[in-house]
Parts: C-alpha cells; structure tokens; sequence
C-alpha cells in the first residue's frame, strides 16, 4: 500500500489509485468553494496496465492512495506468445510477463529490461 494524499494535492503526471486501478492523472479540475460547500476536485486518469480513461469527483480534502511503484530490472530468460518469462537480477525470482504491444518482437535472451512492480503486478517500462 502507497502513501494516502488529499485529492486536492494531485498533481497532473502522478500516479492515483482510481477505482482501484493505479492510473496516471492526465487531467485535474477544480472548482471554487461555494457559500456552503467545499472545493470540488474532478481527476482524470489513464489505467497504468489497460489504458482506459477513469474519472474521480470528490471533495478537495477526500483521501486518495498513491500507489507504490517499485523500479527493478531482470532478464529475459524465454517467450511463451504474447509473454516472456524473466529473471528479477536482484532476486532471481522469476515470472511471466505480458509483452506490451509497442515492444513485441523486440527481446531477445538475455535482454535486459525495466519493469515496474504495482499494487502486486508487474509491467515491462523499457528494454535496457
């Protein structure tokens, strides 16, 4: 679990947990406190793993999570279609991993790569 912020602290760039899907925040609105009412945050987010478009509309002061994006490196030990099997370089733990669409038919063994670990699953960011 990440660290919990008030929504009126996002910041466009940043990671949020949005519907319970981490996303990062495209776009903030904010909207003025009335007579009687409390600044209005609207968040829009794209899903780190599925690309769809989430919204989030809540009190300035609602608490929202900041996922914890751990950055680590493995190796490229084989494919299985759409997926690679890697080697964490610090753990040797392995796993599979789906390739992203812009990166298929780019590894090879023995590749070193970047991937981000969040909320308990894991993505490819980049090839070292």
């Amino acid at each position: 679990m990440g660290e919990i912020i008030e929504i009126k602290h996002a910041k466009e760039g940043r990671y949020l947990m949005i519907d319970g899907e981490p996303c990062k925040v495209v776009s903030i609105q904010t909207s003025a406190p009335g007579k009687h009412g409390h600044l209005k945050v609207r968040l829009v987010g794209v899903g780190v793993f599925d690309n769809k478009k989430r919204e989030m509309l809540a009190p300035g002061h609602a608490a929202v999570e900041v996922p914890l994006i751990e950055k680590k490196v493995a190796q490229v030990i084989s494919f299985m279609g759409d997926h690679v099997q890697i080697m964490d370089m610090e753990t040797f733990e392995t796993s599979d991993i789906p390739v992203p669409e812009d990166m298929k038919g780019t590894f090879v063994e023995g590749d070193q790569v970047n991937y981000w670990e969040i909320a308990g699953r894991r993505m490819i960011v980049s090839r070292k």
